[in-house]
């Protein structure tokens, strides 16, 4: 007899690392993979013949990813600021082969280029490239001929730039990625503007996501300098709301990073690095407290905020009533 409990617990992982990489959302993809094992469940509870149950969860993880997306596509459409994808904590991998072999489809950039993709080509370039399904078995999946699969393939590689060989490692080594975002950190908290315009590409780029719930960048800011000295306003301005913020190191969708907590360890910030050529290309910061829930308690900033213009007043008060003495 089956152990349907442990069929499904082996299926979590594999049903979930494709509906995150479809939807780039932790909480939506969570929603998938439920309703996915329960699908499971209820077949295999019904006694039906079921060949693979992992073919067989990817399929509905990947047909309910793309009903999901394409709802998603329209809160995105209204969403106030840049999106970004919400940001895992990785640490956990201990295979190093597996890490580099799923890293950069984890990505940050790779998820935002995904973004770019019709659903079905994001699924078909994923089941492919990513987890290694051959043309037939997708086009099964997802309902399509298999010219046509192959077709969704080269449309959705020639959007994202990829080669049809796959996705592009990583060239550093995880020890050189870890070092460098070690500098870069200790270069934005120290105000060292030559120290980080030395990390930084000349073309680097810094996306920042507040969801319209927290004040952050508007748009993109590119350039090292531009990036550099934006980085070091930042850095100061936040210290002067939470002056004792620690800065964690992390393993961010598989590339170097940082949680940025305060001195109640409540998260404020998770920054992810993008790198290439020993320098700094990306900068991906998310501020946006509903996509940080997932990964503990977060910063209530509007208190924050609120608490910061009351000192304001009251210093300001202070210094009139000075004045009229």
């Amino acid at each position: 007899m089956i152990d349907r409990e442990q069929v499904l617990d082996e299926l979590r992982p594999v049903a979930f690392a494709i509906a995150y990489r479809m939807l780039g959302s932790v909480s939506e993809a969570e929603d998938v993979v439920q309703e996915a094992l329960l699908r499971v469940y209820q077949a295999l509870a019904a006694g039906d013949q079921i060949a693979s149950p992992r073919a067989f969860a990817a399929t509905i993880t990947t047909r309910l990813a793309i009903n999901e997306l394409r709802s998603a596509r329209v809160r995105r459409e209204r969403y106030v600021g840049e999106w970004l994808p919400e940001p895992i904590i990785t640490d956990g991998e201990d295979d190093p082969a597996r890490r580099v072999e799923m890293a950069d489809s984890l990505s940050m950039a790779m998820l935002v280029l995904l973004e770019s993709l019709s659903p079905e080509q994001r699924a078909v370039l994923l089941l492919h490239d990513v987890f290694g399904y051959p043309y037939p078995e997708i086009a099964s999946i997802i309902g399509k001929s298999d010219d046509n699969v192959r077709q969704l393939a080269s449309r959705a590689r020639r959007r994202v730039g990829e080669r049809p060989g796959g996705v592009v490692r990583f060239q550093a080594t995880r020890e050189q990625q870890h070092e460098l975002a070690r500098r870069f950190f200790a270069a934005a908290e120290g105000d060292d503007l030559a120290g980080l315009e030395a990390l930084l590409a000349h073309d680097v780029e810094m996306t920042a996501d507040g969801g319209g719930r927290v004040p952050a960048l508007a748009r993109a800011v590119r350039g090292r300098s531009r990036v550099a000295r934006t980085l070091l306003d930042i850095s100061r301005r936040r210290a002067a709301f939470i002056p004792a913020i620690q800065i964690r190191p992390a393993e961010i969708n598989g590339g170097p990073g940082a949680l940025y907590l305060d001195p109640q360890q409540r998260l404020l910030v998770v920054v992810a690095l993008e790198l290439g050529g020993g320098q700094i290309t990306g900068i991906k910061s998310i501020v946006n407290p509903d996509k940080l829930a997932h990964l503990g308690p977060t910063v209530d900033v509007d208190s924050l905020l609120r608490g910061h213009r009351e000192a304001l007043a009251d210093d300001a008060g202070s210094q009139a009533n000075t004045r009229s003495r």
